[in-house]
């Protein structure tokens, strides 16, 4: 907006706001179902279209010996770069060819045990064709992702997966939008039939996810996150009632544990036994930890999984969990706070 000084020097504006068009949210809205109703019958399509021969795409792909290459130009080519992650996540070993630098000395990263997945919605895209000779010459097997059935990705490969789409969702059809949805739902199909058949199991996910809150709820110990040695609370059978408020508050823990003359088990001491001596009238300069203590208390192995600790202590509706390495051996004690530092609740 420009402005202008009068004769006095100060501002004046000498033009009007100008007004903007307000699109109201209702078509909002509406344009962005419209979107999500085209994808959606992009996806749901595919599914009369699985046939014997995604059967066939997926028995080459499992025979593979080597890895999978997923190879596609543009829009397609961000989309093979995600299946590609998805695949070699549940078991499958791939990475992305970008076709363009494969024709320029990349493809000596493809070898004769590899398959590859070639992806092009016309089946014409020269950078994806260009690499078919090649491929051919190594007898690497091709499945084609492709929404032209008699294009010559798909006249050149050893089976072809239909991707076709009625209509993108963008009103000029130009983006690819529904054409690359379904793209994407057919990798994840054939990456999920591949851990189906694979035998691929949870721990197995978890090896491929080491750093990430998966991982960590599938692959870490209760030892890993126990409490132990010097800040594992303990106390004598025989200790005195304040010694062992000393030590609950010295470790934090809201507990600590009890033990007999061997060091074995003999129970705990909790902030609500605590209180209960207390309502009770108790005089603690006369009660040892061995009277306070509760004498059956929820255990837990070492070599357990934490998520499992999670489960026990919400199922009793408590915080903490003694670790036994064998029958009364004390190991440590696990907190519901260890878990939520480590993200494992």
């Amino acid at each position: 907006m420009r402005r202008s000084r009068n004769t006095t020097g100060s501002v004046t504006r000498t033009e009007t706001k100008r007004v903007l068009r307000q699109v109201p949210l209702d078509a909002s809205v509406q344009e962005g179902r419209r979107v999500l109703e085209i994808e959606a019958r992009a996806v749901q399509d595919l599914i009369t279209r699985l046939d014997e021969r995604f059967a066939r795409a997926v028995n080459f792909l499992y025979e593979c010996q080597g890895k999978v290459v997923i190879s596609g130009m543009g829009k397609s080519g961000l989309i093979g770069q995600k299946i590609a992650a998805t695949l070699a996540s549940t078991g499958t070993p791939s990475f992305f060819l970008h076709p363009a630098e494969g024709v320029h000395g990349d493809l000596g990263m493809l070898a004769k045990q590899d398959a590859l997945i070639a992806i092009s919605n016309s089946g014409e895209t020269q950078e994806v064709l260009q690499l078919l000779p090649f491929v051919k010459r190594l007898n690497v097997p091709v499945v084609a992702l492709t929404g032209n059935m008699t294009s010559t990705l798909a006249k050149n490969s050893d089976v072809t997966l239909d991707i076709s789409v009625n209509e993108e969702a963008c009103p000029l059809g130009l983006a690819p939008t529904a054409s690359t949805t379904a793209t994407l739902a057919m990798g994840d199909a054939l990456a999920v039939a591949l851990l189906q058949k694979r035998g691929f199991k949870q721990d197995d996910f978890a090896q491929f996810h080491p750093g990430g809150t998966l991982g960590r709820r599938l692959l870490v110990k209760v030892r890993d996150l126990m409490q132990h040695g010097d800040h594992l609370p303990r106390v004598r059978q025989d200790a005195s009632g304040s010694d062992t408020i000393l030590e609950m508050t010295s470790k934090k823990l809201g507990m600590t544990t009890v033990v007999n003359g061997k060091g074995a088990l003999y129970g705990i001491v909790t902030d609500g036994d605590l209180r209960r001596f207390i309502q009770g009238g108790g005089d603690f300069s006369k009660v040892t930890a061995g009277d306070l203590a509760s004498r059956r208390p929820k255990t837990i192995g070492p070599d357990e999984l934490a998520t499992t600790a999670v489960a026990l202590m919400e199922r009793f509706s408590i915080t903490a969990l003694v670790v036994l390495e064998a029958p009364n051996r004390l190991a440590g004690v696990i907190h519901l706070h260890d878990l939520l530092k480590n993200g494992i609740v």
